[in-house]
């Protein structure tokens, strides 16, 4: 991933997100876009300073797997539509 570049769309439900990301592939000689979900929840630290983990906790558990459901399905309806556009979706 390049320093400056951003998600394709992101899920969100409270301060737990998802993000879709291009990645891009040779396979069998051929390059080819590879589409990828990456899952972490943001955090103010003591100085007030915005952080991100990839941890969380029992009542965050469902927030990740609701964030990544809706990743998943729309990494599996831009690979059956082609060229659609992944809109961004904040939930809760």
């Amino acid at each position: 991933m390049e320093q400056n570049q951003k998600p394709i769309a992101k899920f969100s439900a409270g301060a737990v997100s998802a993000g879709i990301w291009e990645n891009e592939a040779t396979v069998k000689g051929k390059a080819v876009t590879i589409l990828k979900a990456c899952v972490g929840r943001r955090y103010k630290d003591r100085n007030d300073n915005w952080k991100t983990t990839y941890s969380f906790s029992r009542n965050e558990i469902p927030l990740a797997i609701y964030c990544l459901q809706k990743a998943f399905e729309a990494i599996i309806e831009k690979g059956t539509e082609g060229s659609s556009n992944i809109e961004e979706e904040n939930v809760i």
